[in-house]
């Protein structure tokens, strides 16, 4: 389960998965399904196409500035704005109705996600990024009209592209104008939780582990958090622990091992989790706090026993 959290969160979910690969020799495309949200779904479209590599993030030739400025040239392209209209009918009339974030949902914004679905493109290919994986993946994203969220590759949601998805589930409100799929207009998938995690049930059977990677819903928070970041974590906290708490009803014999950033991950990727040139220091901060993290033996033990092969012939 990748969450959302903007450019810092893919960083922070891209480091980690990294870490547990070299901690155990695990490949995350082994998994048995994948669900994203955000920036965990671009994360996603990395793992489930053998795309999550170093060069991902930084090619050899780069310094910080080239990371900053590839990555600022994909996620913020500016576009054509959605028209007024749609946003009187999916946003402020809804809105009036119920005060709150569905106020600001469908208002116009200065980029389009196309350029997320195309930042998809050039990291998995036009042909990938044009089709599905095979292996069961769900990315999540909230549909204007209906008001509730659509998790793309599963049954009864529409037939989309992964590149499509990725720029549906990660079309932040007031930064990304609506995108727009099959005349539907959808928006983060944030917007009902950050992690969606009990989409996992819908799979056939019990897994034996399910990982959920939250870069937003922090459960120590950094001395100097502000404000914003407080609700951000308090909400995905909140969301999370029901879902977690549903998963282990419905799942009683099944791991559930939660991963959020450490304080020092927090001070590299906040307080503006989408400014490009976070990117690289929560990467690396991201590798040092794993080894911490990893380290303890109630993480250590839980990730190990599943996810270790052991090369012995007797196991």
């Amino acid at each position: 389960m990748l969450g959302g959290g903007g450019v810092t969160g893919a960083a922070y979910e891209m480091a980690a998965l990294m870490a547990i690969e070299l901690a155990t020799g695990w490949d995350p495309n082994d998994a048995e399904v994948v669900v994203g949200t955000s920036s965990g779904a671009f994360v996603t479209s990395l793992v489930r196409h053998g795309a999550l590599t170093l060069d991902s993030l930084v090619l050899a030739t780069d310094d910080r500035e080239d990371v900053t400025d590839r990555i600022r040239a994909h996620v913020y392209e500016r576009g054509a704005r959605i028209a007024l209209g749609k946003w009187v009918k999916h946003g402020i009339m809804p809105g009036v109705r119920r005060p709150g974030l569905t106020l600001f949902l469908g208002s116009p914004a200065p980029y389009t996600a196309d350029g997320l679905a195309k930042w998809v493109e050039a990291h998995i290919g036009q042909e990938a990024a044009r089709a599905w994986p095979k292996k069961p993946t769900a990315i999540v994203a909230y549909d204007l009209e209906t008001g509730s969220r659509v998790a793309f590759g599963t049954d009864g949601a529409p037939d989309v592209s992964i590149a499509e998805a990725v720029a549906a589930s990660s079309a932040v409100p007031l930064i990304f104008s609506p995108y727009e799929i099959g005349g539907r207009l959808y928006v983060d998938g944030g917007v009902s939780s950050g992690t969606h995690a009990d989409l996992v049930l819908g799979h056939p059977h019990p897994l034996d582990l399910v990982l959920v990677i939250a870069p937003l819903a922090a459960d120590i928070q950094r001395a100097r958090a502000r404000f914003h970041e407080k609700m951000f974590d308090r909400v995905g906290t909140t969301a999370l622990a029901e879902e977690v708490a549903l998963i282990r009803s419905s799942w009683p014999d099944s791991e559930v091992v939660t991963l959020f950033p450490a304080p020092s991950v927090q001070n590299a990727s906040r307080p503006n989790p989408m400014d490009p040139a976070k990117a690289v220091p929560t990467f690396m901060r991201t590798l040092i706090s794993m080894k911490r993290t990893l380290g303890k033996s109630e993480v250590w033990h839980r990730i190990r026993d599943h996810l270790v092969r052991s090369t012995s012939p007797a196991s």
